[in-house]
């Protein structure tokens, strides 16, 4: 296992930080439960200056108090009151830069995440969309704001494809390329909305369903 350190999460550059989340494996471990994934889909957020983040122009509420953190800090919110979404505060503390984590391939616990997510079925489903990762990961606002160089939350640097259990062809590549398009959800955010700060791996069928 080697797991990111500050110095990864720590860069001024939100865009390069995104894309090179992709193929990192995102673990969780809450009561001996171990489950994780490796990061196909990624959304940056880049803070006072972009009309799509919670702390644009310097925003700062008990909920996205947690963005002005060091980097390296789980930030959780909650969308539409039902789903939990799971960001990566990066950038220098009091710099509210946040990486969304849109969509993972399921590597390790998968029986654990079909409990949770009460399915039956290994499907994309499971955990394509930031919150069905959320859920199948067991993470929830309650895990906003603690460090993800500690052992609850955490993400890896090992070569996701050396570990898949499965293999569907494509997963025997290391290699991939990245598409990038305009982000989810964020039309609210004037000329923002049009960014192509969304970044998937291109061909791999567990990234979200999203236009």
């Amino acid at each position: 296992m080697l797991k990111l350190g500050i110095d990864f999460y720590q860069r001024e550059d939100i865009l390069t930080i995104s894309r090179q989340l992709l193929g990192k494996i995102l673990c969780t471990n809450f009561n001996d439960k171990l489950t994780t994934g490796i990061i196909v889909e990624t959304e940056a957020y880049a803070g006072i200056e972009d009309r799509a983040s919670h702390a644009y122009g310097g925003r700062r509420t008990n909920r996205t108090e947690v963005m002005y953190s060091p980097a390296g800090t789980a930030y959780v919110y909650l969308c539409y009151g039902m789903h939990h979404l799971f960001n990566v505060v990066t950038n220098l503390e009091g710099v509210p830069h946040a990486v969304l984590i849109r969509a993972i391939e399921p590597i390790d616990g998968i029986d654990i995440m079909l409990q949770r997510r009460n399915m039956s079925k290994l499907l994309p489903k499971l955990t394509a969309g930031p919150g069905n990762l959320s859920q199948a990961l067991g993470i929830t606002t309650q895990h906003s704001g603690i460090s993800l160089l500690g052992n609850n939350i955490w993400i890896e640097d090992n070569h996701p494809f050396d570990r898949l259990k499965r293999s569907d062809g494509y997963n025997k590549h290391k290699n991939f390329d990245i598409i990038s398009g305009p982000r989810v959800g964020c039309q609210y955010a004037g000329k923002d909305a049009h960014k192509p700060w969304r970044f998937r791996i291109k061909g791999n069928k567990w990234v979200s369903p999203a236009k």
